[in-house]
């Protein structure tokens, strides 16, 4: 289980604070009496927190359709821009540098070249933890091995298919200079998985979602 309170070691937050941003991270857009039934605390403390975390720009509301499809829309909450950058950007301001630098000395060749081998280095890390396991085993260690990267994966099952759900990109400046670095994990993805399953990309958080989804499913 990924500790919360790791990621806001600069942010004079409460740890019941931190809770509810880091719920809001994974799970939303999600529902004040949500938040409160999955954390465990009262309706009324988790409005307090999100009112905190409003105040200092960190989530903000989001009007939803209401499950029933009648009555008035209900509000959910989402992490701002602001809000996103509290967790890890491993080394963001790096990372981009030295996009830029491979590309002017090297070009665009060069900068392929650099994915490539990342790609490579990932998929032997990967293999070696994945590799030889039942399916859902593999699929679970590779979550695993992507948590422990900073991807705060989850996997969930949704009828004939599996969701796996990263719900933090901690080399999004990097992806956002180059989105091959996206293109080369959704190949890493679909090797070490295997060719008895399919893998498709379902939300894009460089599109605009509040983080990347992938579909699994086994082939018939």
């Amino acid at each position: 289980m990924i500790n919360a309170s790791n990621y806001f070691d600069n942010l004079n937050l409460t740890q019941a604070v931190d809770k509810v941003l880091f719920c809001i991270k994974t799970k939303g857009p999600i529902s004040t009496a949500v938040i409160a039934k999955d954390l465990d605390m009262t309706g009324e403390a988790a409005r307090q927190h999100i009112q905190k975390l409003t105040s200092l720009g960190l989530v903000e509301g989001v009007q939803c359709a209401s499950q029933s499809g009648a009555g008035r829309p209900r509000q959910n909450w989402v992490l701002t821009e602001q809000g996103h950058q509290r967790f890890p950007d491993t080394h963001a301001q790096l990372a981009l540098q030295l996009i830029d630098s491979v590309r002017t000395i090297f070009g665009d060749e060069g900068l392929e070249k650099l994915i490539s081998q990342r790609e490579e280095e990932s998929r032997t890390k990967y293999l070696a933890r994945c590799d030889n396991l039942p399916f859902i085993e593999r699929l679970n260690a590779l979550a695993d091995v992507r948590s422990e990267e900073g991807y705060m994966v989850r996997v969930e099952k949704e009828d004939d298919s599996w969701l796996f759900i990263e719900n933090h990109c901690p080399i999004c400046a990097a992806a956002t200079a180059c989105q091959n670095f996206c293109r080369s994990e959704l190949a890493l993805f679909r090797d070490v998985l295997g060719n008895d399953a399919t893998v498709e990309r379902e939300q894009y958080l460089l599109d605009g979602a509040g983080r990347c989804v992938y579909r699994v499913k086994l082939k018939n």
